[in-house]
């Protein structure tokens, strides 16, 4: 389970509040709590008198999953040898999941299958039913942004359940949650809905939260919230305490928001996000002033990426964002969470003041880049890194197998950061293996390949396959291109592993 550490107070006020109570004039509105409307909408008991059959008939869907993942903690020097060695440790974890459908599909939360440093996929997952049956899972897919992951394990017919329209759920409904909080095995624990569509500050395009009161706690991270027709209503996910554990204040990813993501895992495909390739600031209190604009109204273009479709929409650093596609732009609906949610090449409408005058542009929404670039915006070739001993993807993992080298592609953000012109195509050296040919004769993390064997490679793949190549031909060594912050390219042959 996720958390936030935050600290509340409350302030009582001295002195006592008396209240008179005195009968309504003729006609008058009746109150909110008058008994004969309140029987309109409760039933006499108030609330269910037991929640024990929904449960027996939810709890068999309803999965523990615990993780294993070798971490890299650091790196040790080996004084015989001369060499650096990571140092590694195995751990563990997990959390809660459910079964959408009888032949094994698994949702849960992203950060549960998740660890490491980048949030790297874990080694071993593994899924035990309430009947205890154990079963190795298979991560099908696994979405970043939203924190969601889909699971697959081998077997048929197995309970399941479905999701409900969330649209539907109103502030007060009845929720019940099963998980597997703090290794207690599956626990059911019930409340109500505290608020709908709740922006706790995260920015994106899942800021967007069922709170509620249903106490839940780590290890309940990805098990459902179910409604009182024993449809999953949302998916369990953070929690905001001031001790790190349940004070009703807990937070689940809407199924409506979910079921999107999920039917693009299971098929295979990419989530796609709206993306204009712009650098955002609330216009808060002082940036207002500074502007002649109310506060809380908008957001301030502090950067716009080249050749990006807010660049091709005229959008400029300094202007204010009011509305995108007929919305206000404001805390609650942000201009980052409006775009996200829109279809990639959906052509809207933006809303500006440019100089205080007002200006409409129309832009064509384009598609967000994956995390792992937007990531690499932030890239310092200075941190220290290891190679990741779980390499994502084939290329990645023949890469570090023959050469000893985590890459990723060159961003203009990541060029900038390493010194060399932002419009250059390559690879960036994320982390060299001391043992490796490629570390013994220097190439580091900020270096960047521009051609292996004289052939142009701006992707892992085009990379790898300079590497298959050569070792087809029979040959021990690649001729890598190297460009390093302040230096002309140069040619340095590595050998291979």
């Amino acid at each position: 389970m996720r958390y936030v550490y935050g600290i509340t107070s409350a302030l009582l006020a001295g002195g006592t509040a008396l209240a008179l109570v005195t009968q309504s004039p003729v006609g008058a509105q009746v109150a909110q709590n008058e008994q004969s409307e309140i029987a309109k909408v409760v039933p006499r008991s108030g609330a269910p008198e037991s929640f024990a059959d929904l449960v027996e008939q939810l709890q068999p869907a309803v999965v523990n999953i615990s993780t294993k993942q070798n971490v890299t903690l650091g790196v040790r020097l080996n004084p015989f040898a001369g060499t650096r060695e990571p140092i590694t440790q195995e751990q563990q974890g997990g959390g809660s999941g459910f079964l959408i459908s009888a032949d094994g599909y698994i949702v849960t939360n992203n950060h549960v299958i998740s660890g490491g440093p980048r949030g790297e996929a874990v080694n071993e997952v593994t899924v035990t039913l309430t009947n205890q049956r154990e079963y190795k899972a298979t991560i099908v897919g696994r979405d970043a942004a939203s924190d969601l992951a889909l699971l697959k394990i081998n077997a048929t017919g197995l309970p399941f359940v479905k999701f409900a329209d969330s649209r539907t759920a109103r502030v007060g409904d009845w929720v019940v949650a099963i998980g597997n909080p703090l290794g207690l095995g599956s626990t059911v624990t019930a409340g109500i809905i505290s608020a709908l569509q709740r922006n706790i500050g995260q920015g994106g395009a899942y800021d967007r939260y069922i709170q509620t009161d249903t106490a839940i706690n780590r290890g309940n991270s990805g098990g459902p919230l179910f409604d009182l027709q024993g449809n999953v209503v949302g998916i369990n996910n953070m929690l905001i305490s001031p001790v790190g554990a349940n004070i009703g204040v807990n937070f689940a990813i809407p199924a409506d928001a979910a079921i999107p993501v999920i039917n693009a895992l299971r098929a295979g495909e990419k989530v796609q996000r709206g993306y204009l390739g712009i650098g955002i600031a609330p216009v808060d209190e002082d940036l207002a002033a500074a502007l002649g604009l109310p506060k809380d109204r908008g957001e301030f273009i502090q950067r716009v990426e080249p050749g990006q479709a807010g660049e091709k929409a005229g959008l400029k650093r300094g202007d204010v964002v009011t509305k995108v596609n007929g919305r206000e732009v404001t805390p609650q609906q942000t201009l980052s969470y409006i775009v996200s949610n829109t279809k990639p090449g959906t052509r809207i409408p933006l809303e500006i003041i440019r100089d205080g005058k007002p200006m409409t542009l129309n832009v064509l929404v384009g598609t967000r880049p994956p995390e792992e670039e937007l990531v690499g915006s932030s890239f310092d070739p200075e941190e220290e890194q290891t190679v990741p001993e779980d390499p994502t993807g084939a290329a990645d993992k023949a890469i570090q197998e023959e050469l000893g080298l985590a890459v990723q592609v060159v961003t203009p953000d990541i060029a900038r950061a390493v010194g060399v012109d932002a419009g250059i195509k390559g690879l960036v050296i994320a982390a060299a293996s001391a043992n490796s040919d490629a570390g013994r004769k220097g190439l580091r993390r900020g270096d960047v390949i521009l051609s292996a064997n004289r052939t142009p490679v701006a992707t892992s793949d085009a990379l790898a396959k300079a590497v298959a190549d050569a070792k087809r031909a029979g040959r021990d060594a690649v001729l890598l291109e190297i460009l390093r912050r302040g230096n002309p390219s140069a040619f340095i042959a590595v050998r291979l592993k």
